[in-house]
């Protein structure tokens, strides 16, 4: 088994996911079983209890992991599930260190940073490579070189390498090179201080990606690899793309699996990316748009949304059409702003999310959408605003609300799930991961689907009362997906509407490239019909 572990230098959001992914999905087109590790330096046991303006969107796995949205990448690109195990932090390093120290298992020992801290972690990782059955695994390392946070994790992963054959792992960093606006030079000092950083604690870099504005020239190359003693070919230029989707070609044209399979003595030979091509140039020949909007409260950081920006683009370029979101935060249309921009779209979706704060206004977007025709898909919380507004506008049940949002509503036509009563820890304790979802013969889902059972992703503690379903689906509200018991409603539809389809499920989470989800596939086709339609008029 061969390692690959990515590092960050300088500062964060540089693209290690990215870098981390393309490369693996380079290697799995050579032929390679690939999968990969996060390692996340924060306490948190895991993403789930975290804010999305903190850390961007909450990626759920199939075993119902709630952890870092670089998973998601990992997914989309490599097309495997992954599961929490592949999601280490530190919080769940010390737990577990902790709970071993209770029960006696050091023997008396001194608990420490080293060795027991970093064995646990060398432990977690070997663990999740053994149950892989992967070929090579990539190993991301969260944070920056230098952060206090990150230091026993590279300090793990050094001695890892202790431990195998010089060709059985091998490190790559990723880096900024700055290009000065005046005499646009392209600094490499960040660059060098980030590898004398990282030399410092023992690890001395096999690969250097570069993030940069423009393509990184020959002296701004040869420069980084005389002062960082790597070789020129081992220094990449990672320059800005038009999509990452791009990313992973731009890489192999720098023959970047080449010098990887020198530095793990692999013996198989250039990926077929004749797929990969193929995506991609459909990706960048679409024709034409559509206009999203996308109705949060979170849109001021675009990461909260990264899977459905995605599942967007997977649907735009299957169907030939460019997507431009229209990023609504739900609190404007709550006090009456961009209601009007609202109505010119050819599309509506409104995300998954928790809290009174801007439900309102996404109450506002599901009566709009349904009232006027609008393309529609509701998810998670979104499925159930959109119930809530029909039962208030239909049913004509006055203040109808989630049991969430308004713990005296008359009519709480969402409520808690039996089994989620008396739990009181948020973390972990929900609805989470791949549920059975049956659906209907003969409504939108499965004609979208093409099955009557499906298997999807899950984050939620509230549900569609059943006091009130008979009620909603005699007013036209159909309930096409159902749960294995009958008992939980999955998607609803309205019956006489061109395309208005909510989920309980995230389907977004399961969307990749070359397959997209179903519902979000849909919502596209529909937009470019209402698109075309508004033209004629």
């Amino acid at each position: 088994m061969k390692f690959i572990a990515v590092t960050g230098g300088v500062l964060s959001g540089l693209g290690k996911g990215i870098t981390a992914s393309s490369i693996g999905l380079l290697l799995k087109q050579c032929g390679y079983k690939v999968s990969a590790i996060k390692i996340d330096p924060y306490l948190n046991c895991d993403a789930g209890t975290m804010n999305p303006f903190q850390h961007g969107e909450v990626f759920v796995l199939e075993d119902g992991g709630e952890v870092d949205l670089d998973l998601g990448n990992y997914e989309r690109f490599l097309d495997i599930n992954m599961y929490s195990d592949h999601n280490i932090t530190t919080g769940k390093v010390y737990k577990s260190v902790i709970e071993k120290e209770r029960r006696g298992d050091y023997l008396g020992n001194t608990v420490q940073i080293i060795p027991h801290i970093t064995n646990e972690i060398r432990e977690q990782i070997l663990q999740v490579a053994k149950n892989s059955k992967a070929d090579i695994i990539i190993i991301e390392l969260g944070g920056t070189v230098g952060d206090i946070e990150s230091m026993p994790f590279l300090e793990a992963v050094r001695q890892l390498r202790m431990g195998l054959a010089p060709s059985d792992m091998i490190f790559v960093h990723t880096t900024l090179v700055l290009t000065m606006g005046v005499v646009g030079e392209q600094k490499t000092k960040p660059t060098q201080h980030s590898v004398k950083a990282l030399m410092g604690l023992g690890i001395k870099p096999d690969i250097i990606v570069c993030r940069s504005d423009e393509k990184l020239n020959r002296a701004t190359k040869e420069k980084i690899a005389l002062f960082c003693d790597v070789p020129e070919e081992a220094i990449i230029s990672a320059h800005d793309v038009s999509n990452v989707y791009l990313v992973p070609l731009l890489l192999n044209d720098q023959k970047v699996i080449t010098t990887i399979s020198k530095l793990l003595k692999l013996k198989k030979g250039k990926p077929n990316l004749r797929t990969w091509r193929r995506f991609v140039n459909k990706l960048t020949s679409r024709e034409g748009e559509v206009n999203i909007a996308l109705v949060g409260k979170y849109t001021g950081l675009k990461d909260s949304y990264i899977s459905h920006i995605r599942a967007l683009d997977h649907a735009g370029t299957e169907l030939g059409v460019n997507i431009n979101i229209l990023w609504m935060d739900s609190e404007d249309l709550e006090q009456g702003r961009k209601l009007k921009k609202m109505r010119n779209t050819d599309g509506i979706i409104i995300p998954g999310g928790f809290g009174h704060r801007g439900s309102e206004g996404k109450i506002l977007a599901a009566k709009l959408a349904r009232e006027n025709k609008i393309p529609f898909l509701g998810i998670c919380f979104g499925f159930q605003l959109a119930v809530i507004e029909f039962c208030r506008n239909v049913l004509n049940l006055k203040n109808a609300n989630s049991a969430e949002l308004n713990s005296s509503t008359p009519y709480p036509v969402i409520d808690l799930l039996p089994e989620q009563k008396g739990i009181k820890d948020l973390g972990g304790t929900m609805r989470l991961g791949a549920q059975y979802v049956r659906i209907e013969k003969g409504t939108k889902a499965y004609n979208l689907y093409k099955e009557t059972v499906v298997y999807e992703r899950h984050r939620h503690r509230f549900e569609v009362n059943p006091e009130y379903i008979h009620q909603i689906e005699n007013a036209g509200m159909k309930f096409s997906g159902k749960s294995k018991d009958n008992i939980k409603m999955e998607i609803a539809e309205l019956k006489n509407h061109p395309y208005y389809v909510a989920s309980q499920f995230h389907p977004e989470f399961k969307s990749r490239p070359t397959n997209p989800a179903p519902l979000y596939r849909g919502l596209i086709a529909a937009a470019i019909a209402h698109m075309n339609k508004s033209k004629k008029k």
